[in-house]
């Protein structure tokens, strides 16, 4: 089963992919952890990254879609994949299902955490990641842009026939539930 996780910073998309991932065996591809180890590593991948993100730029579509594509080549994804902060445009989804056409790993759910903004501030200000833009005016800005640039995509999915909205307000066991029970 191939599935992408989407919704805003916030949403719960690391804690339900951790879940999924247990429950079905797959494994979860996050381009965040990615970059993260890339750049941990100083691999020539993680320098660019770096410092595009330090110039506090996006990294581009064909960076992030080059990334993905390479990754999902680990025979670890041939019986699926949880998919987790990609794609985040328009044009990475057209390359992505590209890709996915390619390797025969067509996307099967595109699962969208659906929570009101005010839910969103409080669960990044109050989940002290010590991230440096956690303030309620970044944060702010940060869904904004989440709003422009990501949630287009959701559209792009809806009209493929496999978005999945579910109602990412309550338990983390209510929530997973909910998902797992629109996958069947």
């Amino acid at each position: 089963m191939n599935i992408i996780l989407f919704g805003p910073p916030g949403a719960g998309k690391g804690t339900q992919a951790k879940l999924l991932q247990d429950k079905y065996a797959i494994p979860h591809l996050s381009t965040g952890d990615i970059f993260r180890t890339a750049i941990k590593n100083e691999t020539p991948l993680g320098v660019k990254v770096k410092s595009i993100l330090d110039s506090g730029q996006l990294v581009p579509d064909e960076t992030v879609v080059d990334l993905v594509a390479e990754e999902l080549k680990a025979p670890k994804y041939d019986n699926g994949f949880i998919l987790d902060g990609f794609p985040r445009t328009v044009p990475q989804a057209e390359a992505f299902n590209e890709i996915a056409a390619n390797q025969n790993k067509a996307v099967d759910a595109f699962v969208v955490l659906t929570v009101p903004e005010k839910e969103l501030v409080s669960r990044i200000l109050s989940r002290g990641q010590g991230r440096a833009d956690d303030t309620e005016e970044k944060i702010k800005t940060r869904l904004e842009v989440y709003r422009s640039e990501t949630e287009p995509v959701q559209n792009y999915y809806k009209a493929k026939g496999v978005e999945k909205e579910i109602n990412g307000i309550g338990t983390v066991e209510e929530i997973f539930d909910r998902i797992t029970s629109s996958l069947h």
